[in-house]
């Protein structure tokens, strides 16, 4: 019997295993995420008053020419739209990231991880389960976005997914390699303000590049190695049926280096040994 055993646990897994196990984590996440609707509702309220506000307070202001991937003159709302969803994106991004650590001092990721499916593909899981739950939250802005005369092409809602999918993936993973460093979960919320603040703001989300090169020729650089500029730029050309094939080349490269870095440099045990080194 103890052989049979043996034989058992040594057999190669199947696809339905690995299919069960990313069905499984999709699910805790969606059920997470339904039970916690104030979430949904915090996500949506944050961009719609950058939207609404923002933009009513900065239209004349900041006057918007012809870029691409736009053929004719725009109003700023239409312009910063992109940006908005991605930072819905970057937040959930975090947050997602936030779970991570609290699970993982909680230790319930070591019981996720006694799972006999390799550990890359548990976190690759857990990325992609963040990124399809984010989905949700973008296109309902959009929908809202429409009463603000934000109104791409109709087939650009259904081309700017995969676009979406990978820049969630990207800051998914860039959450995920933060907390595979921070050992309490005490030291995280100051990290993810000191990440999302510059990266939103230094970026081409709220004021196009030339606007950032007429103010300052430094800030103007900043803004175009900062990966979050090419996301932007990914979400913006998709949703209104064309390519940036550089910002795409930006964020997929972007996307696998941190997804590398995050699941070498991840440990359950991280956030334990730090409470086991208290004052003696």
């Amino acid at each position: 019997m103890n052989n049979r055993i043996n034989i058992e646990a040594k057999a190669p897994l199947n696809n339905a295993a690995y299919f069960s196990c990313f069905y499984g984590i999709l699910s805790r996440e969606f059920l997470r995420f339904v039970s916690q609707r104030s979430r949904f509702f915090s996500a949506l309220i944050r961009p719609l008053l950058w939207l609404v506000v923002f933009a009513a307070g900065f239209r004349a202001a900041l006057g918007i020419a012809i870029i691409e991937p736009y053929e004719t003159y725009i109003t700023y709302e239409v312009y910063i739209a992109p940006g908005l969803c991605c930072m819905i994106l970057l937040f959930n991004g975090m947050q997602s990231s936030l779970s991570m650590v609290y699970d993982r001092e909680m230790g319930s990721m070591r019981v996720l991880l006694m799972s006999p499916l390799p550990r890359g593909f548990l976190l690759i899981c857990k990325l992609a389960a963040t990124a399809l739950i984010s989905l949700a939250q973008v296109y309902t802005f959009l929908a809202i976005a429409l009463f603000v005369g934000v109104d791409p092409p109709l087939l650009g809602y259904l081309a700017v997914l995969p676009a979406l999918i990978l820049v969630a993936l990207m800051l998914g993973a860039l959450g995920l390699f933060m907390s595979s460093w921070i050992k309490q979960l005490e030291n995280f919320a100051g990290v993810m303000n000191f990440v999302i603040f510059p990266m939103f703001f230094l970026s081409s989300a709220l004021y196009p590049l030339w606007k950032m090169r007429e103010a300052s020729e430094w800030l103007y650089w900043l803004c175009s190695v900062n990966p979050f500029t090419h996301a932007t730029e990914l979400v913006r050309h998709a949703l209104y049926l064309k390519i940036s094939w550089e910002a795409f080349a930006v964020v997929a490269g972007t996307t696998l280096v941190f997804s590398v870095l995050a699941i070498k440099g991840f440990n359950p045990q991280r956030g334990m040994k730090a409470k086991g080194k208290g004052p003696a």
